[in-house]
């Protein structure tokens, strides 16, 4: 006869073959019983103590009822006569049987562990032994001494195998556990996730407890902003491999633009979206990962569209048609034929109106982050029309001001998800794009957008991408757009940032989509 008794993870009591079900122990008292017993060595206990321990509020005479009721539903459970005995003044698990509890391996094998040191040997204890220890008795005083002692061991194989978002979620103020995700993001060459991580550690420490990070901490943060920086893309441009050309060329209403080209492979042209800069992109970190990995697989064009970039900012207000005719302008000094099409945010609506009109050149068509009718299209209340009223106006107050305060709105909404470092990043990349005057000229035009009849027309296979929870064009619209284009595919991104960042989850779900999309 053997018997087995889990105490970490789901309570569980095996005997022999056969498995008490987790169900049959409706009786709260007959499983503490059980597992108090447990834990103790020799399992057995004096009966006073042991009311002392599951009924402390009950004097003996009172609780000596609960304790017989207790030991009688744990006989009949279990299944077995001997299960709990009472014998005098003592209480007896299993008497004269083997019991093997996994909190007494658990501690064994921890200590191992700890003195043996390394990674290895806490990943192993620990991918063996799954689970907070006494999970049903987190509030339970009879069980606090045991499980504050088995966390605190766990916690000290956590820290060992270096499983840091572990120890993050359990205390997300703990700065050694941050720290220790600093470290390993730098051994990783992920600079920009270790300072991201910093940030989240910065600003949990001052909400939670109103303290600021340590001097060695803020020393560390120090070291890391001070490491050279080598980008993937400056690491391929090093060799030659990858590199880009700026040139101009004049739309036939006389506005001269710049665009550039980068890469080698099939071609793909990005529509201009909200405010871009051809050579400050090219070094952004809002951007560069976006056009390392397209241009790694494709021959990519773009361009700054009129009032932004190295494109004529001194220009009459734009309209719609002058978005499409930039486009037109770029393609025919490309003298590409066929190619691929993407329309990112307020190039969605561009690309989808190219694509209409010149359904013989675009090959299939990706849309990131679109909208098929721009904010005042969809306004439902006069609140959404002085949202946008309000943001026009923040642009046209603040926007060239070396005080970021006015374009911080924007940065917030575009990468809510994004470090300090970022945010400084995209703050000056607004700044450097365009003039007050043409951002806000830009918000107006994007919310009088309406490509719905457009949309119906579109002859190219299209995928469809958007962020579940983005805070500029809305989740509804990327699903809308889905819904209009004829011969298109939908896919939603676990994200809330409308330009997606390097280091989230749904970075590589986008490129993935997008290349497996293209290559069929």
């Amino acid at each position: 006869m053997t018997v087995e008794i889990d105490l970490i993870g789901p309570f569980r009591v095996r005997l022999d073959e056969r498995i008490v079900p987790a169900q049959a122990w409706s009786r709260r008292d007959a499983a503490n019983l059980v597992k108090l017993l447990a834990l103790r060595s020799g399992r057995q206990m004096h009966r006073e103590q042991l009311i002392d321990r599951l009924w402390p509020d009950l004097a003996v005479a009172d609780a000596a009822p609960r304790l017989h009721k207790a030991a009688y539903f744990a006989r009949r459970v279990m299944g077995r006569p001997d299960a709990v005995v009472l014998r005098g003044e003592m209480v007896y698990l299993l008497p004269g049987v083997p019991v093997s509890v996994d909190v007494e391996e658990f501690e064994a094998r921890s200590a191992e562990a700890l003195a043996e040191g390394g990674q290895a040997a806490a990943e192993a204890v620990l991918e063996t032994f799954d689970g907070e220890p006494l999970p049903a008795e987190v509030y339970t005083a009879w069980a606090q001494d045991a499980r504050e002692r088995l966390l605190t061991r766990r916690e000290q194989l956590l820290r060992q195998a270096r499983r840091w978002p572990e120890l993050l979620e359990r205390d997300p103020t703990d700065e050694s556990a941050h720290l220790g995700q600093v470290r390993d993001l730098v051994q990783a060459g992920d600079r920009r996730g270790a300072l991201r991580q910093f940030d989240r550690m910065e600003t949990t420490l001052r909400r939670e407890l109103g303290v600021e990070p340590t001097v060695s901490a803020r020393r560390l943060r120090e070291e890391i902003e001070a490491m050279p920086v080598v980008t993937p893309l400056e690491a391929l441009a090093e060799d030659g491999r990858l590199g880009q050309e700026i040139r101009f060329c004049r739309t036939p209403d006389g506005v001269t633009l710049a665009y550039a080209g980068s890469g080698a492979g099939p071609p793909m042209v990005k529509a201009a979206n909200w405010l871009t800069h051809v050579d400050h992109d090219w070094s952004s970190p809002v951007w560069r990962h976006w056009l390392v990995e397209l241009s790694r697989r494709h021959r990519l064009v773009r361009y700054d569209e009129r009032g932004c970039g190295l494109s004529d900012w001194d220009i009459s207000p734009p309209s719609f048609e002058s978005w499409v005719l930039d486009l037109e302008t770029v393609v025919e000094e490309t003298g590409l034929d066929s190619f691929d099409l993407l329309g990112i945010s307020q190039g969605a609506g561009v690309a989808i109106a190219f694509a209409v009109r010149h359904p013989e050149r675009v090959r299939r068509l990706v849309l990131y982050g679109g909208y098929a009718q721009g904010r005042l299209v969809r306004a439902q209340d006069p609140y959404d029309k002085r949202m946008h009223e309000l943001q026009v106006e923040l642009a046209s107050l603040g926007w060239g001001d070396d005080d970021p305060a006015f374009r911080q709105v924007f940065t917030a909404q575009f990468m809510p998800d994004g470090s300090q470092e970022l945010w400084r990043a995209f703050n000056e990349l607004q700044r450097r794009t365009t003039s007050p005057v043409n951002a806000a000229r830009v918000l107006d035009l994007s919310a009088a957008t309406d490509v719905v009849d457009l949309a119906r027309q579109v002859q190219a296979p299209t995928l469809v991408l958007h962020a579940r929870n983005d805070h500029r064009p809305p989740f509804e619209q990327g699903r809308l757009l889905a819904s209009l284009i004829p011969d298109s595919r939908f896919v939603a991104l676990e994200s809330k940032n409308h330009i997606l960042l390097e280091d989230e989850p749904a970075w590589p779900v986008f490129l993935n989509e997008v290349e497996s999309f293209l290559a069929d």
